[in-house]
């Protein structure tokens, strides 16, 4: 038994790859969290015609983008796909067509700080083996309803590449999330599949590129819906295949993801987020 989860959760998530636990943060300071990254939103999208689109594989669509490839120290705004009609004009206010914040909100902004070192968050990652664990990324997610795209399977690991692995996904639904409105699927044992790329970025670091390590993909049969009601944290292996779908439906599906990594492994210099000024901090508030 760990200092938090129980021995029969640690057994299901080191079987299964990840763990939801419900009720894990108060519905009051889920909706406050959510007041805040709506707060953000207006106050750092940027004008239409600078705007970064984030594709179903959940990278930018110019994966040579700077400004993208520079958030991991700032807080930056993304946008869906389907926020622009044909003509290119955005279906409502810049705000409510984003994709997700990212990715330093933990950092930057003390509402994000304060919800990303909740009491019981370093005991968690204690049970589940981060020995120094470390707030690597955070990003917000909007799931707009209607317009919140797909994100295909992919694994954290993948973009978050640590020698050994060690990339831990904390989930946490701020909205319900359903299958109607986008709510992610995961592989139970899927942890245990070898990872099947690598992203990275070029010679000149300039642009991301993706290392197929597999061409064999990821089984699609299987696949387990987490569906998950406001408040509830989820944990993600970072080697687990997960995906989400599209939300058609007339409701939101808010969520907030903080990755975490273990300050004893090696984060690979290539890897896209880098944070050269700013320094990683663990789940203790300052």
């Amino acid at each position: 038994m760990g200092k938090f989860l129980t021995a029969a959760q640690l057994t299901s998530f080191q079987r299964h790859g990840f763990l939801a636990l419900p009720g894990f943060v108060d519905a009051r300071r889920c909706l406050d969290l959510r007041d805040r990254a709506l707060e953000l939103a207006r106050l750092h999208v940027p004008p239409p015609d600078k705007a970064t689109i984030f594709t179903a594989d959940g990278t930018p669509l110019h994966a040579s983008d700077q400004y993208f490839l520079t958030s991991g120290e700032a807080i930056r705004c993304f946008f869906e796909r389907d926020a622009f009609d044909a003509n290119g004009w955005l279906r409502a206010d810049a705000h409510l067509c984003l994709n997700k914040l990212g990715h330093a909100m933990h950092d930057l902004d003390p509402v994000f700080d304060s919800f990303s070192r909740l009491p019981g968050l370093a005991a968690v990652a204690g049970d589940i083996g981060l020995k120094e664990p470390l707030l690597l990324q955070s990003m917000y997610i909007f799931k707009q309803a209607r317009i919140g795209g797909e994100v295909k399977c992919h694994t954290d690991h993948t973009y978050l590449w640590t020698e050994p692995r060690t990339v831990i996904g904390f989930w946490f639904a701020i909205d319900d999330a359903t299958v109607e409105n986008g709510c992610m699927w995961a592989l139970p044992g899927g942890h245990r599949i070898p990872v099947k790329s690598r992203s990275r970025l070029n010679a000149s670091r300039t642009a991301m590129v993706l290392e197929t390590l597999d061409k064999e993909p990821y089984p699609t049969q299987g696949l387990e819906a987490l569906e998950a009601a406001r408040g509830t944290l989820i944990l993600l292996d970072g080697a687990l295949p997960h995906m989400s779908g599209p939300n058609l439906s007339d409701k939101p599906r808010h969520a907030y993801t903080i990755h975490a990594i273990d300050g004893s492994a090696e984060y690979l210099a290539d890897n896209w987020l880098q944070r050269p000024t700013l320094p990683l901090r663990g789940f203790a508030m300052n």
